[in-house]
């Protein structure tokens, strides 16, 4: 089975996926209810598209295909107001977050889905442990060459997008000190990480892809989780490394912040990307899922040492004349008091702090998806 071509798509649409926690509203624990919740929403209208996840307590909802921010907005908030009251039929809490923070791995039911059941068999305890949650952002690409480009400019921004979305600051019951918590898990898996760096179709799929694919390793291009990767099918490029915001909200500006940062590299404002770019790529995304936008990371080009938080508000102020003329300046705007207010995971330290449980963050989670 040889890679598909890649499908042009009109640049710069927009699409994005969330993975959500089920939660019982009793002790509000993980509840195996995607079942029960994906036979309620098949026999309503639903505004975009929701499917099983590997475990039995999370869902994955995904928007069409979107031009800018505005409409990817208002068909989430739809999204999640049917979410939200076919939960209220069933009992069952929805909440986002990258984690749940006191859920046990080893209760987990793998969803019955042929996929599902070959991952589970092929990575063992690894696939009950991957009940994680994470956004995905797709952005459109009118060819294979320009989608690789994109890919590897991103590589620097990398670290923005990990600060921003943080919101898994526990696990099994711990303060872990991470922000993001979540990536841990994916980085558990062997083809995760970052894309060759390849900058011609034709090469990816004939040097790399095709190549893999004789080891008997790879099927398709779902068995890569890396950070960014190609989505032929689709014409896009999607990025992986996001926490699932509390917020539909936060969601939509990520991805509005990312529409605006793909105008800006693909008009070539900024060196083209290198290899040498990524010698300091794994610390920069060390210091994103540790300490957040108080991270520090290093430009790849010039050496020179930043804060997350700084970098990312210099960067909105390049990008702004993009997101203009996108329509997706509110996008920047809640970008730049996510950035100068603090992430989500800060807010449930703060909720648990509170709270003096962390059932009681688990409950400020869900009034947050709601609200």
């Amino acid at each position: 089975m040889s890679l598909e071509s890649f499908k042009s798509s009109q640049p710069l649409t927009l699409g994005v996926e969330l993975e959500l926690q089920l939660v019982s509203l009793s002790d509000f624990d993980l509840v195996d209810a995607s079942p029960d919740m994906l036979h309620l929403l098949e026999r309503k209208r639903f505004p975009g598209n929701v499917v099983p996840e590997i475990t039995e307590s999370m869902i994955e909802i995904s928007t069409t295909v979107h031009s800018g921010y505005a409409g990817l907005l208002a068909q989430l908030h739809s999204i999640r107001d049917s979410l939200v009251e076919a939960g209220d039929m069933l009992n069952v809490g929805v909440c986002g977050g990258g984690t749940h923070p006191f859920q046990r791995w080893t209760e987990r039911k793998i969803f019955s889905k042929p996929r599902f059941k070959q991952v589970s068999s092929l990575y063992g305890y690894l696939a009950k442990q991957f009940t994680i949650f994470g956004q995905h952002i797709h952005i459109g690409c009118p060819s294979g060459d320009d989608a690789l480009l994109l890919l590897h400019a991103l590589n620097r921004y990398i670290p923005h997008f990990i600060a921003l979305s943080a919101s898994s600051p526990y696990v099994q019951g711990s303060d872990t000190l991470f922000n993001s918590a979540r990536l841990n898990s994916v980085f558990a898996f062997p083809l995760s990480g970052r894309a060759p760096f390849l900058l011609r179709w034709e090469d990816f799929e004939r040097d790399y892809f095709t190549r893999m694919e004789g080891t008997g390793i790879v099927k398709s291009m779902k068995d890569f989780y890396w950070d960014i990767r190609p989505k032929p099918e689709f014409g896009t490029i999607e990025l992986r490394v996001c926490d699932t915001p509390l917020t539909v909200d936060r969601a939509a500006a990520l991805a509005g912040y990312l529409q605006a940062l793909s105008a800006y590299l693909m008009e070539g404002a900024e060196p083209p990307p290198a290899e040498d770019d990524y010698l300091v790529y794994n610390y920069n995304r060390f210091q994103a899922c540790r300490f957040g936008l108080d991270g520090t990371m290093v430009h790849p080009q010039s050496h020179e040492t930043m804060t997350i938080r700084d970098d990312v508000l210099a960067t909105l102020h390049r990008i702004e004349p993009y997101a203009v003329s996108l329509g997706g300046l509110p996008a920047l705007e809640h970008i730049r008091h996510a950035a100068e207010s603090g992430n989500d995971a800060g807010f449930l330290r703060s909720e648990r702090a509170g709270m003096g449980s962390p059932e009681g963050m688990v409950d400020a989670a869900i009034r947050r998806f709601r609200e």
